[in-house]
């Protein structure tokens, strides 16, 4: 039975850490995490644009659109809708970027 970490010396838990990275570095990693994006984050990656210029052709404040990818907030009706245009037809979000610019 293996020690909690609350019950190691500071030097063990180094050496369990140091093990750790070398495992990581050498590819053999315990568990992978995905995660996978919301749909505004979708969306937005599928464009090619930053966060700046995503909120910047939604017309809308870069911290509002963090909010929703990181699922705080929920868009708004109108803004599901540019979202929805963004995810299936993103070259729209770009070319409206690129013409208000």
């Amino acid at each position: 039975m293996s020690k909690s970490t609350e019950d190691m010396s500071g030097e063990e838990l180094g050496n369990k850490l140091l093990k750790s990275i070398k495992e990581m570095k050498a590819g053999n990693a315990a568990r992978a995490t995905q995660i996978a994006p919301n749909e505004v984050a979708s969306a937005r990656l599928k464009t090619g644009l930053s966060q700046a210029q995503f909120a910047e052709a939604l017309q809308i404040s870069a911290r509002t659109l963090q909010e929703w990818e990181q699922g705080r907030r929920k868009p708004s009706g109108a803004a599901k809708a540019l979202i929805q245009i963004a995810f299936r037809h993103p070259e729209v979000i770009k070319e409206g970027l690129e013409f208000r610019g």
